[in-house]
């Protein structure tokens, strides 16, 4: 059995991993099959340059609507220092601030030689927002309650919907297979606490306590969305992409637990289609966001893989205890959580709620496609810090090694 540090740091909150910097920029595009762009909503995302938000802004604009992102624009000064492009669609109107009311925009400066000069000017807060209006807001940039506090009751006015990306790693329990949104959410030891923890141990009853705030300052008119672990392009996480890139080149791959073990993952287009569908129809309430909308297997999941990429590989489950008595970290192979004990119901949420609510699900070939397409756009020193692949002699040793001991 996996202890429960080594569970967790498989199953890092896709939300907080999110967080990190996306390297390219993809095309503006509408979901197949959906229905024609409806008529234009004024959106502001909060954030908007990550992962989920630009997915959001490409979602809202292929439907006809306006977006605004708020932020502090950090993501965007060092893009444009390191010569990439940007990350704002051109149409797109951007408002600095801090989601921190006692901070302001350039406050992420630390360092004059490498971020440039502070402005003696820059905005404070959330004053970029006010006296404005929109029809609806996304939240893709919330962890802490203070500042989603302040964001919702300041634009409890100027809004009528608070649309909250949280996560699945608000519940308080995972053992539990087909639980839904009414189960037993997890809560801040320290409700004044505004740091992940050592084991980001405060991510889940901070995404709680967000949820909370946005509901008190705007009630009934709150969509609190909970994703498990958002894939497609632009995740460079590594916990997704691993799969796609270790398929694409073919031959024995190694694969932890069994071909049944289950998963959920949700393509970020998929994700970002379906909240601005919420906005369109005015659907609030708490929803889990994962999928697919029958269970996936990790043997579907790579054999998605593997046709999507029109690939040769082949896959041999490795025993997890096996793969640690070889030196090797079972986490080095991503997404994967073995479904027994405290984890049992981690890749078993129950997603009915959602998909009545009009979620739809791209299949694994289309969403291992594009991934890899994003990748192989990469320039070779980012692709190196987006996947860090097993080496290829050490995985062949774990495979002929667990041959040899199956004898």
């Amino acid at each position: 059995m996996l202890t429960r540090r080594e569970i967790l740091s498989m199953a890092l909150a896709s939300g907080a991993a999110a967080t990190l910097s996306r390297f390219a920029r993809a095309e503006a595009r509408q979901a197949p099959g959906a229905p024609k762009p409806a008529s234009g909503k004024k959106i502001l995302i909060l954030g908007g340059t990550g992962f989920v938000g630009p997915a959001c802004t490409e979602s809202a604009m292929a439907r006809g609507h306006t977006v605004t992102l708020f932020n502090r624009g950090a993501r965007e000064a060092r893009r444009k220092g390191a010569g990439r492009p940007s990350l704002v669609p051109e149409g797109v109107e951007v408002l600095y601030g801090n989601r921190d009311p006692k901070l302001t925009a350039d406050d992420w400066k630390k360092d004059p030689e490498k971020d440039g000069e502070k402005d003696p000017k820059s905005p404070k807060g959330l004053a970029s927002l006010e006296g404005r209006k929109w029809d609806a807001v996304i939240d893709t940039s919330g962890f802490f309650p203070r500042m989603v506090k302040a964001s919702a009751e300041l634009l409890s006015k100027s809004v009528s919907q608070y649309v909250f990306i949280s996560s699945i790693s608000v519940y308080k329990d995972n053992d539990t297979a087909d639980a839904d949104e009414s189960a037993p959410l997890a809560t801040l030891k320290d409700p004044a606490v505004e740091t992940m923890g050592a084991q980001f141990e405060n991510y889940g009853g901070g995404k709680t306590a967000c949820e909370q705030a946005a509901e008190a300052a705007m009630p009934g008119r709150v969509a609190n969305v909970r994703p498990g672990f958002i894939v497609g392009p632009r995740d460079n996480t590594a916990r997704w992409l691993y799969w796609p890139e270790r398929i694409s080149r073919g031959g024995e791959v190694a694969v932890p637990g069994k071909a049944g073990d289950p998963i959920q993952i949700i393509d970020v287009r998929d994700l970002s289609d379906w909240v601005v569908h919420l906005i369109e129809t005015n659907t609030n309430g708490a929803f889990n966001a994962t999928g697919p909308a029958e269970p996936l297997s990790m043997e579907a999941m790579v054999q998605g893989c593997k046709r999507g990429l029109k690939s040769d590989a082949t896959f041999t489950w490795v025993d997890p205890e096996f793969i640690k008595s070889s030196g090797l970290d079972p986490g080095q192979f991503p997404l994967w959580i073995p479904p027994e004990g405290e984890m049992a119901g981690f890749h078993k949420r129950n997603v009915k709620k959602a998909v009545a609510a009009g979620l739809k699900f791209r299949t694994i070939e289309d969403t291992a496609q594009a991934s890899m397409a994003w990748y192989k756009a990469l320039p070779p020193e980012l692709q190196k810090q987006v996947v860090k692949p097993i080496e290829p002699e050490r995985e062949q040793k774990l495979l002929a090694d667990w041959k040899a001991k199956s004898k």
